[in-house]
This record gives C-alpha cells, structure tokens and sequence, in this order.
C-alpha cells in the first residue's frame, strides 16, 4: 500500500501543487480584500472563514456570500477564484484518472491486492503455477474439499477466467511468468502455510525451473512437477522433486493394465476420481493387432507399454526421421484410408490416433471405423474446448492430459497413502480387483467413492490416540461403526493400513490399532464427516465400544445426575 501511494503521488505532484497553490492564492485574496458588515464598517474575513467559501466554492455546489455580503471586489475576487479552481480541479483529476490507466499502476494495484488475498489465508494453501486445462480441474477439485489454493498464470485472460469460475472458495490468481523466483516468492512460496507447489505449465523447462526453485528456497514443502519429456523428467527427479507426472507415460501404463487386468484398471479409475464424478464403465480392451497413428511422445509411450504385453503393433508416422520411428513403420498421417490399408486396419483389433491434432485424429478414427466397424478406438484429445466433438464420435478411450495429471495430483494430495494402496493393488489379481470393485459398488450410487485417510495421532484424532494407548486397545470395526447407531457401519470401505513395522492391505476388522498407524478408507463423503466425529469426540467413541450413552454438557450432566438420584430414591 505504501508502493501505490508513492507512485501516485509521484505522478500527481503537479497537479496537486497546482491545486494547493490556486487554494492558497484564493483563500489570501479573500483574506485581504476588504469587505463590509452589516453595519457599515471595513470587516476583513478570517483564514478560516476563507478557506471555508473557497473549499465549497471550488467544488461548486453552490455557496452563500459569508459572514456579509460581498463587495463588488470580493464578488470579482470571487469570479477570478471560481474559474481558477474549476481548471485546477479539471487538471488533477484527469491527472489522476490517467494514473489511474496506466498499466504499469494498474499491474501494481493488481499486485498489491494479490499479496492481501495471500495474507488472508489462515490455512494451508498449494501453490499451483499454470491455470490450463490441468490447472482449472485441479483447482477446483480442491476447493471441493475445502482446500486453499494460489495460482500463477502468465496469460492474463485465464487469470480473467479463474475469477469468473463459481469456486466453493476464493483463489488468488496474479498473471506473472513463474520460472522468476521474484513471482514465486510473492505468490507465497516461502510462508509457513504454503504447504505445496505445483508446476503444471506447459513448457517442462519452466516447471523444471519452478520445481529448483521450490526445492532450493522451502525444501520441505511437496513439490510436484508436470514433465512431457524423459530428459526433463529426469532432470527435474534429481532435485527431489516428490512427484513427477508423465502424462504420456500414465495412460500408456492404464491402457496396458486394461489389457491383462481391466478389474486393476477400473479399480485405479474409482480412486483417482475427482469429487462428484460418476463412477466410470469397465474397460475390455482387445487382445491383437493395434495400429499407432503417430510416434511422437505419446505413441512412443503407448507403443512401449503395448510391445510389454506381447502385442502386436504397426505405426504409421508422417515424418519418421524426426521421430526415430522403426523401420517397418508406415509413411502417412493416417487420415487416408490408403495409408490404414497399408498398416492392415482391417485385421487389427484396436487404433490409437496419438497425434498433436485434435482434428486429424478425429479424422483417422472416422476413416478407420469406415474400414473396421469393430476397432477398439483410442484418441489423444489436445484440448478441452472439444470435448463436445470428442463425446460425439462416441470412442472407447479418450487421453486428455489436463485430466490425467489433474485427477494423479488431486489423488497424492487428498490421500497420500494412496500411491501406496494402487501399487499393492497392482500386485494382486485380476479377481481380487473385480471382488474389492464389487464390495466398492454395494455403498456407493452413481458417484466415484471419495479417499480419506486416518491418522491415530494425538492431533488429528485425540479419542481414537487415548483408545488405542489403552490396555484393551480398539479394533478397526470401531473406526466405522455408525455413531447414531452403533449396530450399523459406515458406508466406507478399509482399503490400507500404515505401520511402523508393516504394511496390511485390505485389513480385517478384527485388527487392532495402535497409536502412530494410518488407515486409508474409501467411501461416501459423510462417512468421512461421521468418522471424523467418532475419532474426535471421547463420549461418541465410548458409545461405539459400550453402546452407553455418556452426557458431555454441563447442563445434560447435571440433569442426568438428578434423574439418577430420584430413580436411587
């Protein structure tokens, strides 16, 4: 605020020196011109009396002539001061209306109003740099569960659509470049409260540049990064970055699950949900021949994982020199049907359109169904903007990288633990998914399940810490039983429980808690609200393990009290 008031007045100091002295010279003249009074005789007008008629005069809204009427030299005083002030005022004004434009003060407003949002933030925030498509559904994914949240952007009308989004929560967005620790620092890196940072620009050297900086200047803090490009990726892993999302590299790796284990695939879909999101169909993707169109990132990752799987795969690729294609790959976009036939789509059994163009992979799946009604269809979609024509061509897989790496972060954020159920999972079989899948889809109703994870700690959950210090201890069935009716359970599911010395996946009911372990859940979001309850109130957790009833207020403990002694008499 003290920037904005020195840069004004820096620009306005003419003016005002204008109006100051037009006042100074108009109250004097009224001070020394002589008038009269009501009887007759010479009356000079006070400083204050002068500055009084020449404050009300100047802004012309009318005035009397006090404390006496004028002279016929005050009256032309009078005139002289009235034009005199209109033209000072008519100049500062515009002087400062021009300030008000310039864009360099209207940034520092901007900037300025930023840093307040940021100090008004009590709680913990993530510091998201990039507001595309990834951002936006990060955004807002997070504000649903009540998390805070600041945005970096460098193109000002996405800032403009940030403030524009009907959020649960306000998010601050300045519209800077984020690879200058300066911006990232006044975006809040370096407060206590700024408990994340996440680089989801599409540009892998600035989040290369954003992940150092974050890493260097607040080491503690989750830093995770957006990275498109192996190189980057490992450049950006050896400053520790926690996490590094490859958009190309997930669903290459979904896609190859779907293929052995399409219940382990469904299985990643429900926990990597976003909230309110309907619960995605099972995925049977065929076993055969597959045709690549495209070897650019994307379908060299997809062609990797495939070749995995003992899959048969041919590319077609428009210029293979610059993208090291195989030897055996097929010249063309794709888009011909000539160039299809060459690649034998008649026989295969799935087409991936993996190019960098929306409108040419629309293109080469709508030639390729004309050629085989019976593919297997999967499309890379580049932008959001056309989801409507995507949803249209009505395809079995679509790979949106904004949702990808949107529903990845929001899964490590909401339920770190998470990560680590999914890998277990992986190790299981395809049978033990499909029967977890089928216990998931008896509580929940046409919305993807929500992950919460259990700390038995002193601080998050000081009841279930006390219970579970004690001799007799508490056992899982306990954390979820319902607390308005003790003989029901919660519409949640156990999925992991963190020990100090192991591991348990799917744990049973009988299975004893102690202090320090963390148990992740999924379930509908008022399980969550109901489990929070029971592991923070004394009184409801003896409920669940006595089905007794204690009073907590003072007033119900003193009536209670009073009941048990008539009832003694």
């Amino acid at each position: 605020m003290n920037n904005i008031v020195f840069v004004l007045l820096r620009r306005l100091h003419a003016p005002l020196i204008a109006l100051i002295i037009v006042y100074a010279v108009s109250v004097l003249g009224f001070v020394l011109i002589p008038g009269m009074d009501d009887q007759g005789q010479p009356y000079r007008m006070n400083f204050f009396h002068a500055f009084y008629f020449v404050s009300f005069m100047g802004t012309t809204i009318g005035f009397g002539e006090i404390p006496y009427p004028f002279t016929d030299a005050q009256r032309m005083w009078t005139v002289v001061s009235i034009y005199a002030t209109v033209f000072a005022w008519l100049y500062a004004i515009g002087s400062m209306l021009s300030a008000m434009q310039d864009p360099a003060f209207r940034e520092l407003l901007t900037s300025s109003a930023f840093r307040r949002s940021i100090r008004r933030i009590n709680g913990p925030f993530y510091l998201i740099c990039g507001y595309g498509d990834t951002g936006s559904m990060l955004v807002k994914a997070l504000t649903e569960v009540d998390k805070r949240a600041v945005v970096v952007e460098i193109d000002q009308e996405r800032i403009n659509a940030l403030e524009l989004e009907d959020l649960k929560h306000f998010v601050p967005g300045l519209c800077a470049d984020a690879v200058h620790p300066d911006t990232l620092i006044e975006a809040g890196l370096k407060l206590p409260n700024c408990i994340g940072v996440i680089a989801l620009t599409n540009n892998d050297a600035v989040n290369l540049r954003v992940a150092i900086t974050s890493k260097l200047l607040n080491p503690s803090q989750l830093t995770v990064a957006r990275a498109e490009s192996h190189d980057f990726e490992a450049n950006i892993a050896s400053f520790g970055t926690d996490h590094i999302i490859n958009p190309f590299d997930i669903f290459a790796g979904r896609l190859a699950m779907a293929l052995h284990s399409p219940g382990t695939y469904l299985l990643h879909e429900w926990m990597a949900s976003a909230p309110h999101e309907p619960l995605t169909d099972p995925l049977f993707p065929p076993i055969g021949k597959w045709v690549i169109c495209g070897y650019g990132r994307f379908g060299k990752a997809v062609h990797e994982r495939l070749r995995k799987e003992s899959v048969e795969v041919r590319i077609i690729e428009a210029k293979p020199d610059i993208t090291d294609a195989p030897s055996n790959v097929v010249i063309g976009r794709g888009t011909e049907a000539v160039t299809l036939k060459q690649a034998e789509i008649e026989d295969a059994v799935g087409v991936v359109a993996g190019t960098d163009d929306d409108g040419n992979n629309l293109s080469i799946l709508m030639t390729s169904r004309e050629l085989n009604p019976d593919l297997f269809m999967v499309a890379r979609q580049n932008s959001r903007h056309n989801d409507a024509v995507f949803q249209a061509a009505n395809l079995d897989l679509i790979m949106q990288r904004g949702s990808i790496i949107g529903h990845k972060i929001f899964a490590l954020i909401q339920s770190p633990m998470l990560d680590a159920f999914l890998r277990a999972a992986r190790q299981q079989s395809n049978e033990w998914a499909n029967e977890l899948i089928s216990r998931i889809s008896g509580i929940t109703d046409i919305e993807a399940p929500v992950t919460w994870e259990l700390n038995i700690s002193e601080e998050d959950s000081p009841a279930m810490y006390a219970a579970a210090r004690s001799r007799e201890r508490i056992q899982l069935w306990q954390l979820y039983r319902d607390p308005r009716n003790r003989e029901e359970t919660l519409a949640c599911i156990p999925l992991f429980c963190d020990r100090s010395d192991r591991q348990m996946l799917l744990p049973d009911d009988d299975t004893k808690i102690f202090p320090g372990d963390r148990v992740l859940f999924c379930g509908l979001a008022g399980a969550h609200s109901m489990m929070e309850w029971i592991s923070g109130n004394q009184n409801v957790l003896s409920y669940i393990q006595t089905g007794e009833e204690h009073p907590s207020g003072y007033l119900w403990r003193l009536m209670t009290g009073r009941n048990n002694k008539v009832r003694h008499q």
